[in-house]
């Protein structure tokens, strides 16, 4: 996400040819005093594999206002607290959405903000989904109180198509100012209809006084089988720009078709297995800040992980025109992608041809070492240059086909990138700063996100010795050219 803001000639001059260093880094150290508890962890899909749990940031359009949202460390309840942009001190009271299960998305506003949470729905609620399985809601508040609630599952939405609910909240919100409308793209799993019991994602749209829109060619109640990431990024005017992984073997651009369709766009291809694509947008607890489009232009980058791909081989289950691939490396590396438009991806597509043996040789690649990569994101600075950031593994051990590492944290990593896709000198390192919420570009150009500071483990497992530890402070770090 970013606020508005003026780009003199100099600033854009410099930010093209001015490389990144650690001055260019600060932190704000525990700068926010939480009213609740926050646990900063959460476990991987499958492997368990630590993940930083996601604290959704949000600048209001005037740049007056920011807020952020966190899960209660009891697991329920989701507080979002306002702070000052400048200071980012806590400032008010912190709201709270009672029954909250995780926060999947965070819109500011001039006078309060929208959030995108998970719930179970009230007793006795008709057809709602069993065993009080949560169902993906947007809440607006105004000047502190509850203005309206919005359902995007359950009952009454899209029910001829199969009712959805949201086990777990992965997924983003987003808001266009110009057509006053709020997107939500997330992922479901069906409880009624022919996709019963299995996963796949839903975009829903809703306007500002909380009725959901069914626009046609742009809301989905069902397009990426089992999603395994998301990227998502308002336009003036619906459909979105919207990127989904699959577990079949492809990342696409759906924008247009708003699934995985093979007349739509294909980023890449991937190696999968039922239900994991190797967490390219950062899996469980990420979905956000993969996508975003340079200031006063048309143009979007892309950013995620990848192990590459190599064999080429039919897709004998989904049929003609999708692919399999191999990994060509053990531990996963950084790459991004152009986009001219919403609908279209800068140079070719990947490879859908079988027998070949690369099928990788579309990727613009950030990294290419022997380090595993993950928690990838970009943002841009201005319309000239973005900071694309992940994290790395030193000597990985990469146990599950699919999925993450483990092994020794070697630091996380800031690059600068231009909207060719070139890169500017080299990344800038640290080993303790890392993304762990949503990167904004601040009225004055800089990049900030929230993470917690803390000792960052990734050699094992969550639950096996590691940390259970709880904060009542956030950092914020920004990052300036």
């Amino acid at each position: 996400m970013h606020v508005k803001f003026i780009i003199s000639a100099l600033s854009v001059l410099l930010s093209g040819t001015t490389a990144l260093s650690e001055s260019n880094l600060t932190t704000h150290v525990d700068v926010l005093t939480l009213d609740h508890a926050f646990n900063p962890v959460k476990a991987a899909y499958w492997t368990g594999y630590p993940h930083h749990r996601r604290t959704p940031f949000a600048v209001s359009p005037n740049g007056k206002s920011a807020y952020i949202a966190y899960l209660d460390s009891t697991e329920t309840d989701v507080h979002v607290q306002q702070l000052d942009p400048t200071t980012f001190k806590a400032t008010g009271t912190s709201v709270t959405i009672t029954g909250g299960q995780e926060a999947g998305g965070l819109v500011a506003h001039n006078d309060g903000f929208a959030v995108l949470v998970n719930e179970a729905m009230p007793s006795g609620t008709t057809n709602a989904p069993p065993d009080n399985t949560p169902v993906a809601v947007i809440y607006r508040y105004t000047n502190g109180n509850e203005t309206w609630k919005t359902w995007l599952g359950g009952p009454n939405v899209h029910a001829a198509d199969g009712l959805s609910a949201s086990p777990d909240m992965n997924g983003d919100l987003v808001y266009s100012l110009k057509s006053e409308t709020y997107g939500a793209y997330f992922v479901v799993t069906d409880y009624s209809g022919d996709a019963s019991g299995h996963y796949g994602d839903s975009i829903q749209y809703v306007n500002t006084s909380g009725d959901v829109v069914d626009i046609d060619g742009a809301s989905s109640s069902w397009g990426c089988s089992h999603n395994t990431g998301i990227a998502f990024k308002e336009t003036v005017k619906a459909p979105f720009a919207s990127i989904c992984a699959e577990d079949q073997g492809a990342i696409w651009l759906n924008t247009k078709t708003q699934g995985m369709t093979n007349d739509g766009v294909k980023i890449s291809n991937e190696n999968t297995t039922n239900g994991a694509s190797g967490e390219p947008m950062g899996g469980m607890s990420g979905s956000y800040s993969a996508l975003d489009r340079f200031y006063n232009s048309t143009r979007f980058i892309f950013a995620w992980v990848s192990r590459g791909a190599i064999d080429v081989t039919e897709n004998t289950w989904m049929g003609d025109g999708y692919t399999n691939v191999k990994n060509r490396t053990n531990g996963r590396n950084v790459a991004i992608a152009l986009f001219s438009d919403k609908y279209t991806l800068v140079g070719d597509q990947a490879t859908s041809t079988v027998g070949e043996e690369d099928g990788d040789s579309q990727v613009n690649w950030i990294t290419d070492g022997s380090n595993d990569c993950s928690n990838a994101h970009v943002a841009v600075f201005d319309g000239e240059s973005a900071l694309v950031t992940w994290e790395e593994i030193s000597d990985p051990t990469c146990d599950f086909i699919a999925m993450g590492c483990r092994g020794e944290f070697a630091g996380s990593f800031f690059q600068e990138v231009n909207s060719k896709g070139v890169k500017v000198g080299e990344a800038v390192k640290s080993t303790d700063v890392y993304v762990a919420g949503d990167m904004v570009t601040m009225g004055d150009g800089r990049i900030c996100w929230p993470y917690v500071s803390m000792e960052w483990d990734l050699s094992q497992a969550v639950g096996y010795g590691s940390s259970t530890d709880t904060y009542k402070k956030m950092s914020i770090a920004c990052m300036a050219v």
